[in-house]
């Protein structure tokens, strides 16, 4: 065991971006400790896999040669907003466990924290000094992981940084419990011939990022230097703003049937959904020289090619 010095763990290593970022950072050649409650599927060569809930595995995950930490393990939106309990035990006391272990290692290992659009909660436009005012349990979670990352940091204890990501589409595989799971849906499922609902209304608008866009950012959130970062660590990645009619728009322009999306509203989902916003100014992840995000076509194209048989 051990993957010698210079170890990168990755929380939530079994998920779709887990997958990703292991594979980018693997092909730098950089030594991967891949963790999760679920097994890793297919992890890179050489990658060191540790399968257990995140609390009982922590010392061995994050341990004296555990340079980085990659955290993209969380219960999401809908998940948290069914289960109150699970969601903060999870998502703050999960993170909590696992900056007291970085804390406790004195080693300031680089920490990402992955949050999310939904800290924000249901205002008109975001730019790098909105504050958040989460309306959901996931987002409150996220928000106080944000301050939580950045006292850390700023106490010496991690070098921290957080990146909040906008809505991932289209996310390949089955549905997740997220409330925006439609946001993929609606694209993966009619392009592969089957049929899906969407829960919303085609007027409402979306902050997306394809799944490449969504791991550039992080795996360049990964490389930053603390020094670029200053005094607060949180930063919103690059997306695209789009309606769910463009998105249709763009599936009939992929060879999409579009005839396969029921439209049948889901109040629960319009709930938490429609409280994240949509229109984001990343000046600051621009001038930090973080891709630009993938726009709609491309999007949808780059799904085709990989995940759609020809």
């Amino acid at each position: 065991g051990g993957c010698g010095q210079g170890c990168v763990a990755i929380l939530g290593a079994a998920g779709f971006l887990g997958q990703r970022v292991a594979k980018v950072l693997a092909a730098r050649g950089l030594r991967l400790r891949l963790a999760d409650r679920f097994p890793v599927v297919d992890p890179p060569a050489g990658a060191e896999v540790v399968t257990g809930e995140l609390l009982d595995t922590l010392e061995d995950v994050i341990a004296p040669d555990t340079t980085a930490v990659i955290n993209l393990a969380a219960v999401v939106s809908a998940g948290a907003e069914a289960d109150f309990a699970l969601g903060y035990e999870v998502n703050l006391g999960g993170l909590r466990a696992q900056l007291e272990r970085c804390r406790h290692l004195g080693t300031q290992p680089t920490f990402v924290f992955t949050s999310s659009l939904a800290v924000f909660g249901a205002v008109s436009a975001v730019d790098d000094e909105t504050a958040t005012m989460p309306q959901s349990s996931y987002g409150t979670q996220k928000a106080l992981g944000e301050l939580l990352v950045n006292d850390y940091s700023r106490r010496g204890f991690i070098d921290g940084r957080t990146l909040r990501l906008p809505t991932v589409s289209i996310r390949p595989g089955a549905p997740n419990a997220a409330a925006s799971g439609f946001a993929s849906a609606i694209l993966r499922e009619p392009l592969a011939g089957v049929r899906t609902n969407c829960p919303v209304g085609e007027e409402l608008e979306i902050w997306l990022a394809s799944p490449r866009t969504a791991t550039a950012a992080i795996v360049h959130g990964f490389d930053l230097a603390q020094a670029e970062l200053g005094s607060w660590t949180a930063l919103n990645t690059p997306g695209i703003t789009v309606t769910v009619r463009q998105m249709v728009d763009a599936l009939r322009r992929a060879g999409g049937d579009s005839s396969l999306i029921a439209w049948k509203r889901e109040p629960a989902v319009e709930a938490i959904v429609g409280s994240w916003p949509a229109r984001f100014q990343t000046r600051r992840a621009n001038s930090l020289g973080f891709p630009a995000a993938d726009d709609l076509d491309l999007l949808v194209s780059t799904h085709v090619n990989e995940h759609v048989s020809h």
